[in-house]
């Protein structure tokens, strides 16, 4: 069973609430809570930044912890950026952890039993 992890999401006074942009950060937080189960909580803070906008974004959960900010033109480009950087720390780490593991495993063969 998997559970989506909790999604905050922050716009600024200045932007207007837009439904499709949420409903983009929710199902892009779907895919990476459904590809990452140790992701429990993220955020993502939306704010105007001179002609464009910033995108802040914080994940979090166990033995996870990463904050990425973007710059953009446009919103959706922004989110989108956010979830790609996510996406690929995440990456990193689990296959850190996973390979990690083998690796050491392969490191120190296991020891035969002499023949009597």
């Amino acid at each position: 069973m998997t559970t989506n992890p909790s999604l905050f999401i922050h716009f600024s006074k200045e932007i207007e609430q837009d439904e499709l942009l949420r409903e983009f950060i929710e199902k892009k937080s779907e895919h990476l809570g459904h590809e990452f189960h140790e992701v429990s909580k993220i955020e993502i803070s939306l704010a105007p930044n001179g002609a464009g906008f910033i995108a802040n974004g914080h994940v979090t959960g166990k033995g996870t912890d990463f904050a990425t900010q973007v710059k953009a033109t446009e919103l959706t480009p922004a989110v989108d950026t956010v979830f790609d950087k996510f996406e690929r720390k995440l990456r990193k780490l689990h296959d850190k952890r996973i390979f990690g593991q083998r690796r050491e495993a392969q490191r120190d063969p296991p020891k035969r039993a002499k023949a009597v």
